[in-house]
């Protein structure tokens, strides 16, 4: 027979546990954050990266200009001069790929804003060309990365999109530096 004074816990023991968890809690939430952000970062960027493919694969598969551009609210391209949240290049206002066929302009993929990501390029539009899907223009770099944030303080919370003149994307962990 079991003795009915002795199940379960005593409010000591509960408080106890109680403060051990909310210690624990303490220290792990600066690094979900973290983590959360970084998650963040990647998925923006990943989604850049596969939209240049896009655009890219689309000129050589249908023979025509694509265009990638900043888009507004009403899903046009901004105008060169035209800012989003944080300047003239930055593209957290969302993107869109456009196909240009007998001078009408068609969209095919849009990706809405994220203002928590900041992403900073050296152009507000691209133009993929036929035969080949070269980028008019040469070389581009999009980097991406937490909106506020010191670039150097954290560079694993950053990405760097560089695209070639010939139309292929490559992306890396970190800033794009000087060098973009």
């Amino acid at each position: 027979m079991v003795n009915a004074s002795k199940q379960g816990f005593t409010l000591v023991e509960l408080c106890v546990v109680l403060a051990v968890m909310a210690i624990l809690a303490t220290f792990a939430t600066p690094s979900f954050v973290a983590w959360q952000v970084r998650d963040q970062v990647d998925a923006r960027a990943r989604s850049l990266f596969s939209t240049l493919s896009l655009a890219h694969a689309e000129a050589v598969r249908r023979g025509a200009r694509v265009t990638l551009c900043r888009i507004d609210a009403s899903r046009h391209c901004l105008a060169a001069g035209r800012s989003c949240e944080a300047g003239v290049t930055d593209w957290s206002c969302g993107w869109g790929v456009f196909v240009d066929r007998d001078g009408v302009s068609t969209l095919l993929r849009m990706q809405p804003a994220m203002t928590s990501i900041a992403i900073a390029a050296t152009s507000t539009d691209l133009s993929f060309t036929p035969p080949a899907g070269q980028v008019i223009g040469g070389f581009r770099s999009f980097d991406v990365g937490p909106r506020g944030a010191d670039p150097a303080a954290n560079p694993a919370s950053r990405r760097c999109i560089r695209l070639a003149a010939g139309g292929r994307a490559r992306m890396t962990q970190g800033g794009c530096g000087a060098s973009a």
